[in-house]
């Protein structure tokens, strides 16, 4: 099996680390981490990226855009547990193409990568419009942080 090249390349200068601490509604009987949980946690990881680089959804909904997910992958590779804590490290993936990737990575006490996943979000105007092109913020965010020159 031939393994798929990267379509584009993680701005790992744009890489962020958010720790949270596993509660017990989010376990099973056994205590550990329910795999669904996963995907909040990556929002959680999202989140924390738009605070600290100015795109949070309120940020974007100010502009008159919204930015639904239509993609999520997650590989888990190890099992959390009941009071783990654990990183997550987002990163978002240059592309010129009008949408919003991010890449993520939770990783335990010990170091270690328990799960690995990626969002894909795209840009809707106002009026539920899909934006083939980014939106004039957004650009401007890239252009912030030296996506684009």
């Amino acid at each position: 099996m031939t393994k798929r090249k990267e379509q584009y390349n993680e701005a790992t200068n744009l890489t962020v680390s958010h720790e949270i601490r596993i509660r017990f509604n989010e376990t099973d009987p056994l205590g550990i981490v329910w795999h669904g949980h996963y995907i909040t946690y990556f929002e959680d990881g999202r989140e924390a990226f738009g605070r600290q680089h100015g795109l949070t959804y309120l940020d974007i909904a100010a502009t008159g855009y919204t930015t639904p997910i239509v993609k999520s992958s997650c590989e888990h590779k190890l099992s959390l547990r009941y009071g783990d804590v654990v990183t997550i490290e987002t990163t978002v993936v240059e592309t010129p193409a009008a949408k919003i990737i991010y890449r993520f990575k939770i990783i335990d006490a010990k170091g270690e990568v328990a799960c690995t996943g990626e969002t894909v979000q795209v840009f809707l105007d106002n009026e539920g419009n899909l934006m083939l092109t980014n939106p004039p913020f957004y650009e401007e965010w890239k252009r912030k942080v030296g996506l684009l020159k």
